[in-house]
């Protein structure tokens, strides 16, 4: 399974080091999408990690307790030291900072560098719109791309870390504990994500590619891309313009999914489309 894993990174088999590392999350962030699909497709998941794997060697995404899960298996495969922490994401600077469990953060350990000598690198595949390459685990200022981020020690939980997305992206910032934590941590949060209809993944889907450049974004049926220059904007009000983009942009061919579950899966999404436009129209 880790060699189908590797295939659909397109990358081999090497040993630890920076570079690899790097190499690693920059392909996991360009080739395996961040998708909330299996919630409209009503099938449920797990937060169990060997079956995030699974999913995303058949080429599939999801996201961050399945990415970031999965992900954390395949290092650990490869050699890496790397440990799971309890996240939380605000989705605004209104949000209290803290981690509330509604992300999974991969910390890998062992492999100092210039800049970096203590070794430990902030490494993340499941943050959607954010970093393209881990970060060292470093209080500073850096840039990716077009991207603007900080990490600095968290103000809200005690010996944690602080990363600050840029502002353009779509969340305010994210915070996380020191201590490693297991996969059970996130069962919770991961039940009402996936289905409590006040959960914003029940309520919209949404998928995201992010590269060197900048970002890919299918909110509902609007695809963006956000990057250096201007930001484009298209509606797929057309199920093989939808069903295009995803494959074309995003890598998902959905080859797990029937005909009668594309068409339902279509019907939702426009509904939701319809009802979404429903509300912004102010004629």
């Amino acid at each position: 399974m880790i060699d189908r894993y590797l295939r659909r990174l397109g990358l081999s088999e090497e040993p630890p080091s920076v570079e690899a590392l790097f190499r690693l999350q920059s392909a996991h962030v360009e080739r395996v999408a961040y998708e909330n699909l299996e919630i409209w497709l009503d099938r449920p998941t797990t937060v169990d990690p060997a079956e995030s794997v699974r999913r995303i060697a058949s080429g599939r995404g999801g996201y961050c307790f399945h990415l970031n899960g999965a992900f954390s298996v395949l290092l650990k495969e490869l050699g890496y030291q790397v440990t799971r922490h309890f996240g939380g994401v605000q989705n605004s600077p209104d949000n209290p900072p803290g981690a509330d469990g509604n992300h999974l953060v991969l910390v890998v350990s062992g492999l100092p560098s210039d800049g970096n000598p203590d070794g430990r690198w902030f490494v993340d595949a499941g943050l959607g719109d954010a970093i393209h390459e881990p970060l060292p685990l470093v209080e500073g200022a850096y840039t990716q791309g077009p991207f603007r981020y900080g990490l600095r020690r968290s103000e809200a939980e005690p010996g944690g870390w602080r990363f600050d997305h840029d502002p353009r992206g779509g969340f305010a910032g994210m915070d996380f504990r020191p201590e490693p934590t297991g996969m059970d941590a996130f069962a919770a949060k991961h039940e009402y994500l996936s289905t409590s209809p006040e959960s914003g993944f029940v309520q919209v889907a949404a998928i995201q590619r992010r590269d060197i450049t900048g970002l890919d974004k299918l909110t509902g049926l609007v695809l963006k891309r956000v990057g250096a220059g201007p930001e484009s904007s298209t509606t797929l009000d057309r199920p093989e313009d939808y069903f295009g983009a995803l494959a074309d942009v995003f890598g998902l061919t959905l080859d797990d999914v029937t005909a009668p579950e594309r068409e339902k899966l279509w019907q939702r999404l426009y509904g939701a489309h319809e009802r979404w436009m429903g509300r912004n129209d102010l004629s």
